[in-house]
Parts: C-alpha cells; structure tokens; sequence
C-alpha cells in the first residue's frame, strides 16, 4: 500500500473530514521545526565532550560567544514542532464525544509542554551561561563554590528537560491516538507518531535518572526518525489530498479512504 492510496477502505470516524490546509501548516512545523532545530544545534558548543562531564563541557560553555543565540534558535524550532501539534489537533475537525475531549487534553498537555520548553531554554541558554562564566572568571578561591553553583543550575537543567520529554511523549501519544482511532489520517501515520511519544517517554526517564547520559542517545534519535517519517508522510498525504472535499447532493461528504492514505498526518 502506498503512501497516497489505499487498497482497503477504512472505518474513519463519522464527522467532517480532516482540514487539508491545516494538515499542510501542521506537517510543515512538523517537519520544519525538527530540521531547524538540528541545523541549529551544530553550532552548540560541546562536540563530543560527554555533557556529563561536567569540568570539561562546563570550559566549552564558558569559551562559546553565541550560546544564547543558538538557544534562541533551538527554543524557536521547538516552539514551531509544538504549534505544529496544536494545529494537527484542530485539523483533525473531532469536537465530540470522547475524541473531543481527547483533542481539549492533548492542546493542554501541548500548551504546558511550550511553557516548560521555554523554561528549559531559559535556564540553558541564559542562567547556565551565566553561572560557567562566573566560575570561568572566579579566582581560585572562589572557583569550587561557582562550580557547585553551576552545577545546581546544570542538574535544574537535567530535571526541566526530563519533564519536557515527559509531556511531549504525553501530547504526541494522545494525537497518535486520535489518528489511529478515527482514521481521519492514515493510521500508519499515528504508529510512527505513538513510537516517537513512547522514545521521548524513555529518554525523559533516562535524563531524570542520569542526567545527559549516552543511553538517551538511541531512544532520542529513534523519536525524532519517527517524528520525521511522519511528518513527511503526512505533508505529502495532505498536498494529494482533493482541494476540498466534494459535497454529495444530499450535503454529506463522500466516504474516503484513509488508512493506506489519503490524508495527513502530524
């Protein structure tokens, strides 16, 4: 079955079809803010320095002269995949019954996740500079109490980005969820964005637990594979889907097949 037709006719949930151009807007934040995010994140100091390491990535910090431009940058990235999921909720056109009120769940748990995204970047890109700067300068004297206090902002860092994974696995799950459901979308669509919940779910306990350990390498980068495969497949879904959809002579839209796809994603 390819990704803009389907060979079986799909059981969707009776209601409005999904919304095409907001299906569209939401793939390209999607996609969109994922992609700026990791052009973004080449210009973060730390190379291959362990980021658990905290003398040695703590000197690199201290030495970058565009570290709170490049978390700008990577908080307007994350900010975008996160619209991105609110303009999906709506897209999918469900205001009834129980998937309405999943879809009201999903724009809160949405909403906190922008708002601790924000603090997390917060804290990264201003207060954590701030603090290795001052143990960077500090005489000798002073050095191990300025490293004690970077070290504090570090692991307040650790627990905001633990509890960000935590609630973006939460949102993209709950949308997952809506799209296998109802199929408003191809459902495939909703299995890859449900995997990328479940791997942020992961790799928010691992930073919960261990900080910027090595082991929340994979789960991370098989989310944000998930993530992207989705969200390409959704954009494409959407574009080949019909401007709008035809109206049958007694006003009832025409049945359509979305679960082999010919509908959008997020």
């Amino acid at each position: 079955m390819s990704i803009t037709s389907g060979t079986q006719r799909s059981r969707r949930a009776p209601g409005p079809v999904a919304d095409r151009a907001s299906l569209i807007l939401s793939a390209g934040l999607l996609v969109g803010g994922l992609i700026a995010g990791q052009v973004v994140s080449l210009f973060h100091a730390g190379g291959i320095t362990a980021p658990n390491n905290h003398p040695a990535i703590f000197a690199l910090y201290a030495q970058s002269g565009i570290w709170t431009a490049v978390h700008l940058g990577e908080f307007i990235a994350a900010a975008a995949t996160v619209v991105g999921l609110v303009v999906l909720y709506y897209a999918l056109n469900l205001t009834d019954g129980t998937p309405g009120l999943v879809v009201r769940l999903g724009i809160v748990t949405a909403g906190a996740t922008l708002a601790l995204t924000a603090v997390l970047y917060a804290v990264d890109g201003v207060v954590l500079k701030r603090a290795v700067d001052t143990w960077a300068g500090a005489p000798d004297a002073e050095k191990a109490v300025r490293f004690a206090s970077a070290e504090t902002v570090r692991w307040l860092e650790e627990a905001t980005n633990s509890y960000q994974y935590f609630l973006t696995g939460l949102t993209v799950i709950l949308v997952a969820a809506l799209i296998v459901w109802t199929a408003k979308v191809p459902r495939p669509i909703g299995y890859l964005l449900g995997l990328s919940g479940v791997a942020d779910l992961v790799a928010g306990w691992i930073h919960g637990a261990a900080g910027f350990a090595p082991q929340a390498v994979l789960p991370a980068l098989l989310g944000q594979l998930c993530w992207l495969i989705a969200g390409v497949w959704l954009l494409v879904s959407a574009w080949r889907m019909a401007e709008s959809a035809a109206i049958a002579p007694g006003g009832d839209p025409p049945a359509r097949r979305n679960d082999g796809g010919l509908a959008a994603r997020s």
